[in-house]
């Protein structure tokens, strides 16, 4: 229901008091919207408006229609002046407001209330007012007359255009307002009436507005009108204003306003149903129901951006999209975007209309292979028919015009499913032409999955042709990244046969790091072409180690020159191999070894890196086998003579006799033919092995020596005991060597020197007092015999 309320100027009110008051109201007004409806309540006459006018005067002063709401309610106030009051002053007015509940309201727009029979023109004289329980409207604001009326206007259609979008524009923002100037407030509620059956009634339902007021700027509503003498007196003019019977200002409407202003012209008022009812799926999009609703219609022209938005409000709300958009869409299929056409698609196949769907499949994926280049939208045939099979002109080769999205999202989006065969057989010519046209490798592979995805076959050698007449600067990994898995081969076929008949620049620029890992995963089409497969390869091995082994092998049975093989296998091999590695390659290609002299080099430079640092690693078990291994299957060359070189370590590891150890020492120094640097290092950690052993073997060790060997390991000896207890084990070691008969030169000299420097005799005697020999021997030393 409605409840209606009287304001004026009176000389007794239901109060008792005078002056301006409810004079009026229906009974049971809901508690505080009296309150809430007096700060609407004031009229102020224009300023050219006659001080004292007469009763024809009065009828032509400005009627101020209001809507707002207030706490929820709508508000519709309608305020008239009158001239004087009981009094006899100027500068009475009578509102008459109406109070609805929300629902009153529904599929009436407040504007249709201008001259409503609902308005008093006076006070009534019964304080009770009956509730109104049907708010009939205003029939000369009904659409049919405003459309009439609209055709007598002048530049009306290109006014309204620009008046929608300030209006929306202000709705949107939530704030500002939209002033409205004319001499007559009647064609300022003409006007809003438009407006309001222009938008959708949400949107209605937010655009409060008063026909008139003394004070626009101030004015809270979003439409404000108001007569020119005010507008004239108004010091800081907002943003949007409008006088009504003056120019068109400048600038191109929306595609949502320019429609609105067509329906107008042509008195088209279903088509502003049926926009209204597509603007009520996103307000805040009206541009995306305007182009929903111009390709409904057939009309040509549209640009991409706004068949895609359109496209997108499809998408997004599905369902809830009416049935009748979907119907008057199909005969545009033939020339729909890319957009579009899955949206449709995907509506047609959940309705299971089949024709349907794949029309918009074959559109789809047309657009999809003849957008990619000029010469494929040059030869490409015509889309396939309509849903009724009737041939349709179509505008798929026009890439310009078709909005598709990037190749990505072409493929995650277009429809898959089995396209019927005639249509097939159409979009294959179509599949044909755009490999004939692509620019490259990435491209075919595109083109591949794009047919695979609506189940066209595409023959795999007309592929691999394809891709290796491209293969110059080739984004190979692009390419098997997006290719089907059952078109992989042919598109690794024709990189290769591609790579094959190119020079070593070409190849050198093709096969990157990321190019040659993914051609790794298919040996036997990669063997096929030795110059292409020996490059792959070696980046592969250079980069894991772990697969050294296998790419060896690999590049070995490759039919290419050992000139060409052999820095590959150098640089496959820059990092020493384990003993492991060597112990595989040699057990599965050690008649490879002798001619391939990076090959050869492997085992010593696996046991020169266990020798580093001093040898430590060199009597692991890991050492020993490659060592036998070496020994069995290479007998000759320095691999040999070093893994003598390992087994004399592994030999001096476990000797019990100082015999056995002397000997051990000698061929780990001095073996011919073997590795100078894994000599050192060897020599050095069996040196520091042995000085690990108590002195009586050492002495011995040393006495059963020959003498280059004795030489050597008592220099590295002397060159330094690493602390005092080392010192004097040393020491003892030279005593004893001298019980044996035996004197170094080199230990005797470190001797005297640290027996005259660091040992106090007394000290030294009574350490070795146990032993008359040592006691001996050191005084014959300390005395310099």
């Amino acid at each position: 229901m409605a409840w209606q309320l009287h304001y004026t100027s009176a000389r007794r009110g239901p109060t008792g008091r005078a002056g301006f008051q409810f004079v009026a109201e229906t009974p049971g007004l809901p508690d505080g919207v009296r309150a809430r409806v007096t700060p609407y309540l004031s009229y102020r006459p224009p300023p050219d408006a006659p001080l004292s006018p007469d009763a024809a005067e009065l009828e032509r002063f400005p009627v101020a229609l209001l809507y707002d709401v207030v706490e929820g309610r709508p508000l519709l106030l309608r305020c008239r002046y009158l001239g004087r009051d009981y009094s006899g002053r100027y500068g009475n007015f009578f509102a008459h407001a109406v109070v609805a509940d929300p629902d009153e309201l529904e599929g009436l727009r407040p504007a249709e209330l201008w001259e409503a029979p609902l308005w008093a023109e006076e006070p009534s004289g019964d304080p009770d007012l009956p509730a109104l329980e049907d708010l009939v409207p205003d029939a000369g604001v009904a659409p049919d007359a405003l459309a009439g009326w609209l055709a007598g206007v002048p530049h009306a259609h290109a006014l309204l255009a620009r008046l929608v979008d300030a209006v929306t524009d202000v709705l949107d923002r939530g704030h500002g307002r939209v002033v409205l100037v004319a001499r007559d407030v009647a064609d300022v509620a003409r006007w809003i009436a438009v407006l309001s059956y222009s938008l959708p009634v949400a949107a209605t339902a937010r655009m409060s507005f008063v026909t008139y007021s003394a004070d626009p700027e101030g004015a809270g509503q979003r439409l404000v009108g108001t007569t020119p003498d005010v507008w004239a007196a108004a010091r800081r003019p907002a943003g949007h204003a409008f006088v009504l019977d003056g120019p068109v200002p400048g600038g191109e409407p929306s595609r949502f306003a320019r429609m609105v202003a067509a329906f107008w012209r042509e008195a088209d008022l279903p088509g502003l149903d049926a926009l209204a009812e597509l603007a009520t799926l996103e307000p805040a999009a009206l541009d995306r129901a305007a182009a929903l609703l111009a390709l409904c219609r057939g009309e040509t022209g549209i640009p991409p951006d706004e068949e895609a938005a359109a496209a997108a409000l499809l998408a997004r709300h599905g369902t809830a999209i009416p049935d009748w958009v979907w119907r008057d869409l199909v005969p545009g299929v033939p020339s729909m975007g890319f957009d579009l056409a899955v949206a449709v698609h995907d509506r047609a196949r959940a309705a299971d209309a089949a024709d349907v769907a794949a029309q918009c499949a074959a559109r789809a994926t047309a657009l999809a292979l003849t957008t990619r280049s000029p010469s494929a939208r040059a030869s490409a045939p015509r889309t396939p028919g309509g849903a009724q099979g009737a041939a349709r002109p179509a505008d798929a080769c026009a890439g310009s015009s078709a909005g598709l999205p990037a190749p990505g999202d072409v493929l995650a989006r277009l429809p898959r499913c089995a396209l019927p065969a005639g249509v097939g057989v159409e979009v294959a010519a179509v599949v044909g032409a755009a490999l004939g046209a692509a620019s490259g490798v990435a491209e075919v592979a595109w083109i591949v999955a794009v047919a695979d995805r609506v189940g066209v076959p595409v023959d795999p050698a007309e592929v691999t042709a394809a891709v290796a007449a491209r293969v110059r600067g080739a984004d190979v990994v692009a390419a098997l990244e997006v290719c089907p898995d059952a078109m992989r081969g042919a598109v690794v076929d024709g990189v290769l046969r591609g790579l094959g008949e190119a020079g070593e620049e070409t190849r050198r620029g093709v096969l990157t790091d990321d190019v040659c890992d993914v051609l790794y995963g298919d040996p036997e089409p990669l063997c096929a072409v030795p110059l292409v497969a020996l490059a792959v390869l070696g980046s592969v091995g250079r980069r894991y180690r772990e697969r050294r082994v296998a790419v060896t092998g690999r590049m070995l049975g490759l039919r290419v020159f050992p000139s060409d093989l052999d820095p590959v296998l150098r640089e496959v091999w820059a990092v020493p191999p384990s003993p492991g590695e060597c112990l595989e390659l040699m057990e599965d290609h050690v008649d490879r070894f002798r001619g391939h002299p990076a090959l050869a080099v492997l085992p010593s430079r696996a046991f020169t890196r266990l020798a580093v640092p001093e040898g430590e690693r060199l009597t692991g078990a890991d050492a020993l086998r490659l060592a036998e291994r070496v020994r069995a299957l290479l007998p000759d060359g320095t691999a040999a003579r070093d893994a003598d070189v390992v087994r004399a370590c592994a030999a001096l590891a476990r000797a019990e006799a100082p015999e056995d150890a002397a000997r051990a020492l000698g061929a780990i120094a001095f073996t011919a033919g073997a590795s100078r640097r894994l000599r050192d290092e060897a020599f050095a950690g069996a040196a520091r092995r042995l000085a690990r052993r108590d002195p009586g073997f050492r002495a011995e060790v040393l006495a059963a020596a020959s003498e280059r060997v004795r030489t050597r390991l008592a220099e590295r000896w002397a060159a330094g005991p690493p602390d005092r207890a080392g010192r004097v084990e040393l020491l003892e070691v030279v005593l004893r060597l001298r019980g044996h008969g035996v004197a170094d030169a080199a230990l005797d000299a470190w001797a005297r020197a640290a027996v005259g420097r660091r040992f106090g005799g007394r000290r030294l005697e009574h350490r070795f007092s146990g032993d008359p020999g040592l006691r001996a021997a050191l005084r014959d030393l300390m005395d310099g015999r």
